[in-house]
């Protein structure tokens, strides 16, 4: 069967079909405000009339050609094509501050593929398997993930100030989630009796606004976002650094794991290969400053997603995240159900679809490869031309996920907070990750409560639940302790 998949994947249509949606994939992710989701959600009516397999392949392109893409502005302009990119551009702006945007869209492509690469050979090889563990999760388990994602802020920073500061960023953003509609009793939350806030603060315009819009403001300041344009460096001759390949496989495995866990995106995934990959770094301090290290971890994240959301997806019909919710609805509109069928009646067509991936993978690497150097040279581009255009696609993004006004003013009043809060030293990263992994907490915590009649101890007797308490406590007790130890020098010398 796998050989017949090869034939039917290397035809000049099919190969086609990867190219223009890998190629269209990276465009799009490299566009602030345009996600994957919303890319292969629009392809779905177009497929309709094309061939299922064409159709899926294409689906397919766009889904790894975005993870990858929306870390290019994240790298040169510190504003994320996508939300996974967040974590990207934490690490990605600094060095490209420091002329060295070249080697960091290279560390970017580079893992974006061993972590596309890696989650696909899971996917082809495992897929059942892991899918019946995905369903061992619950409310509980989620809620302890969420629990482990926030544990990152404190993880970010081993100062004491920096972590105070990040605390209250993660707890702004978990303020923040909790506006709109509670998901288990339906009341409304802290709208003020504004319409557009029943469904909460929408996620994409308060990210554009706190990222794109606020670097935008910042940039107004500035001459150029390199100061020396000597420093440039030419991406052909520089190689990747030694060590890189550690983050990358960390990434690659943590990214594939939570991929396969329904609900779970590429944002959290790329989030926690970042953090634990800065824990288990033996130089942390580089980390915030431009750490080639995060961005390969991050990278690889993110991408390794995509292969591990599709399991679930595949085998079982339950969506991984969005963009797989975007593919589910493709497959159904062609009459492709999920389970086991899909494997055997239309194993061909469904065989054929996972190792385009692979094809893919390949597409964006070498694209990101060779344009890399041209990539770079948008950090040249002059301040009074960069500043319109970047806010033209912020509020074009902003307005196009919902077709809201009301969106665009959330971007442009974050664009606002974002700056005063990083002037101050305030954390964006941990105000994201409170804002991402709010609803998540919540959602679970209520609902395991629910399960277990009001005891607590749910949190704690189910096998999964405490594998997930041992990383918590694993990644909490190094920076604990560290920041105890920094606190305890200053007494120690007066004594």
């Amino acid at each position: 069967m796998l050989f017949e998949a090869l034939q039917a994947l290397f035809t000049p249509t099919s190969l086609l079909a990867v190219f223009i949606g890998t190629t269209s994939g990276v465009m799009v992710g490299g566009m602030p405000g345009l996600t994957a989701t919303m890319a292969v959600a629009l392809l779905i009516p177009v497929t309709f009339s094309l061939e299922p397999l064409t159709g899926l392949l294409l689906m397919g392109g766009v889904y790894c050609g975005a993870m990858y893409g929306g870390s290019i502005p994240a790298i040169l302009l510190r504003t994320p094509g996508t939300p996974a990119a967040v974590a990207t551009a934490m690490e990605g702006y600094p060095m490209t501050e420091q002329g060295r945007g070249g080697l960091a869209l290279k560390v970017s492509v580079v893992s974006s593929f061993v972590g596309g690469v890696f989650s696909t050979f899971v996917l082809l090889l495992i897929a059942p398997a892991l899918a019946i563990f995905a369903l061992t999760f619950g409310p509980p388990e989620y809620f302890l993930l969420a629990i482990l994602g926030l544990a990152g802020i404190v993880s970010m920073t081993d100062d004491e100030n920096r972590l105070i500061k990040a605390l209250i960023s993660g707890l702004f953003g978990l303020i923040i989630a909790v506006i709109g509609t509670d998901p288990i009793s339906g009341m409304l939350r802290y709208t003020a009796g504004e319409t557009d806030l029943f469904d909460g603060v929408a996620f994409m315009p308060a990210l554009i606004g706190l990222f794109s819009i606020a670097q935008m403001l910042e940039l107004t300041a500035s001459k150029s976002i390199v100061p020396d344009t000597s420093l440039i460096t030419k991406i052909k001759r520089e190689p990747l650094p030694k060590g890189i390949g550690k983050p990358m496989g960390l990434g690659a495995v943590v990214g594939t794991i939570v991929g396969i866990l329904p609900g779970e995106g590429a944002t959290i995934a790329a989030f926690m290969s970042y953090n634990i990959a800065r824990r288990r770094s033996k130089h942390p301090e580089l980390f915030g400053k431009g750490s080639p290290e995060g961005i390969a971890a991050a990278e690889a994240g993110n991408n390794g997603c995509v292969g591990g959301s599709l399991v679930p997806t595949l085998t079982l019909g339950i969506p991984g995240n969005s963009v797989a919710a975007a593919l589910l609805g493709g497959l159904l509109i062609h009459g492709l159900i999920p389970g086991p069928e899909l494997f055997t009646k239309h194993g061909v067509t469904t065989y054929a679809f996972i190792l385009s991936l692979f094809v893919a993978n390949v597409t964006f690497l070498l694209l990101g490869l060779f344009m890399a150097p041209y990539f770079a040279r948008i950090s040249l581009t002059p301040i009074p031309l960069l500043i319109p255009v970047v806010c033209l696609f912020s509020v074009l993004g902003s307005y196009a996920m919902n077709n809201s006004i009301f969106d665009v003013f959330i971007a442009l009043s974050c664009g606002i907070v974002g700056i005063v809060l990083r002037k101050a030293g305030f954390s964006l990263g941990a105000l994201i990750l409170g804002l991402i992994l709010g609803p998540i907490a919540e959602t679970g915590f209520a609902q395991a409560l629910i399960m277990s009649k009001g005891s607590y101890l749910i949190f704690f007797t189910r096998p999964q639940g405490l594998a997930i308490w041992a990383i918590i406590l694993l990644l909490l007790v190094p920076p604990i302790m560290s920041i105890y130890k920094q606190s305890r020098q200053p007494k120690n010398a007066q004594n």
